[in-house]
């Protein structure tokens, strides 16, 4: 059976943690910014851990060997 790829574009989105969960960047930062609350934009500004379900998603189909 040969290796499975890794998806290029999830390469670039998301960051496995040596425990194994998965950093992703905030949404809702790229634009319309001005209707956001202050509170919201600071702390949107660094990644977020993933939920356990979009964490399984994302590891069995995206990032096969992370």
């Amino acid at each position: 059976m040969p290796k499975m790829k890794t998806k290029s574009a999830a390469k670039k989105r998301f960051k496995v943690t040596s425990s194994g969960k998965v950093l992703a960047p905030v949404a809702f930062k790229r634009h319309n910014l001005r209707k956001r609350p202050q509170k919201m934009k600071r702390s949107a500004r660094g990644t977020v851990a993933l939920t356990h379900g979009e964490e399984v998603r994302v590891k069995r189909f995206f990032l096969p060997y992370a």
